[in-house]
């Protein structure tokens, strides 16, 4: 399968399928399409907490989804080769200093896939600290420029680079900006791991015009200043009109809505704040007599208040809005945090459709960019440059121009 003919396919199945992945559950209390799909809501809901577990973890495991839902064509439309081998050198340790230990095997897992041709200059795009860039100098023995535009985070990578007697130019650029592509060789090579939604675009359409090498790991799809996703290839463009697919920023979150990083105790405060949210969204359609879900801004983990009633009533504030304490009806603050948890367990289950889409969304927007580079002459691979454990944002692209 051509990578034109992987893209099609998947603008016609997410096409197809997005009345049930667009849909969030926690905004609904009956989904839009449970009375359409009753076979498929009630599998969902008679789930146990192992097999949920199960489909959580891996969304194309073998199931009774496939039933209701293209599992297996969706499984095939997403492998994609793995660039990254078992017994690779490992870099010395001491280059890891002040990198943290899963970025610095991230980091050591993609700079073995930047096949820079001999004496080739390399650029990093969007460095921070230049941790990349520093890395690929100690590889390559070679200088390499790094573009960074916070000026804190400017010094602090020239000092490391300087203490480790690496040859770094850091440089302070906005990528954003109209003069960013200066910066790019014709006969050069430019990385950027993980760079964000705009910033990796940028990347992509400067160097589509200068005809560098590119190997790049994209992030973040949904940071951009556009509230609707516009293809960035004339391919992608053709198949969204023609297929009348038309996705929001909100819809380009679910790409990357997966991690496999996050320890115990914060998976489990996670939950538990879930579970605080839903609860107080019964709530509040209680209070307000309106069953619509209002949304309440996000609150760090570590600022969460110790009780669901000292969460409600922080909540409530948020929203301007009056909870019956002082009346004679009270509020049973257990009863709304039990009901807040048992709607989490409906919402974990229902969820499952969405992740079922999400590394297929993720594939679709990587191969927009792909065709991008393809239109522009470029010769591209597209695989992965670690396992999913290490990150699931491990979709890499190679890309030359003869």
């Amino acid at each position: 399968m051509t990578y034109a003919e992987r893209f099609q396919r998947l603008t016609a199945l997410l096409t197809e399928w997005q009345p049930l992945w667009r849909p969030l559950p926690f905004h609904h209390r009956q989904m839009p399409w449970a009375s359409r799909h009753s076979g498929l809501y009630r599998y969902l809901m008679l789930l146990d907490e192992a097999n949920w577990i199960r489909l959580e973890r891996d969304p194309f495991a073998t199931s009774g989804i496939g039933t209701w839902l293209p599992v297996a064509e969706l499984t095939e439309l997403t492998q994609l080769p793995s660039r990254h081998a078992a017994d690779e050198s490992a870099l010395p340790n001491r280059w890891g200093d002040h990198i943290g230990g899963r970025k610095w095997q991230q980091l050591e897992a993609f700079v073995h896939r930047v096949e820079a041709k001999p004496g080739q200059a390399m650029l990093e795009w969007c460095a921070g600290k230049g941790h990349l860039a520093r890395t690929l100098s100690r590889l390559h023995g070679s200088e390499v420029t790094a573009l960074e535009w916070q000026a804190e985070l400017c010094e602090q990578g020239r000092q490391l680079a300087e203490r480790q007697g690496v040859a770094l130019k850091l440089i302070q650029q906005d990528v954003i900006a109209p003069d960013a592509g200066r910066w790019l060789d014709p006969q050069g090579h430019v990385v950027a791991l993980h760079a964000c939604g705009d910033l990796h675009t940028r990347l992509l359409q400067r160097a589509a015009e200068t005809g560098c090498d590119i190997t790049l790991a994209p992030c973040c799809y949904q940071r951009t200043a556009a509230d609707h996703y516009r293809p960035l290839s004339q391919l992608g463009r053709r198949l969204a009109e023609s297929h009348d697919l038309q996705l929001e920023r909100d819809d380009l979150a679910l790409a990357v809505q997966e991690t496999v990083t996050a320890s115990a105790a914060v998976s489990r405060q996670r939950e538990r704040a879930n579970a605080w949210r839903l609860g107080f969204d019964l709530l509040q359609r209680d209070v307000r007599d309106c069953d619509r879900y209002l949304p309440v801004p996000s609150l760090a983990y570590g600022r969460m208040p110790a009780s669901f009633a000292d969460f409600c009533r922080w909540a409530a504030q948020q929203k301007g809005l009056s909870l019956p304490e002082s009346t004679n009806k009270g509020i049973e603050w257990e009863e709304w945090e039990a009901a807040g948890w048992r709607r989490l367990a409906e919402v974990q289950r229902l969820e499952l459709v969405r992740h079922l889409f999400r590394r297929p969304l993720e594939v679709w927007l990587v191969l927009d960019r792909l065709m991008l580079l393809e239109e522009a002459g470029y010769r591209v691979r597209l695989g992965t440059f670690c396992e999913r454990e290490l990150t699931p944002r491990n979709l890499l692209i190679q890309a030359t121009r003869p």
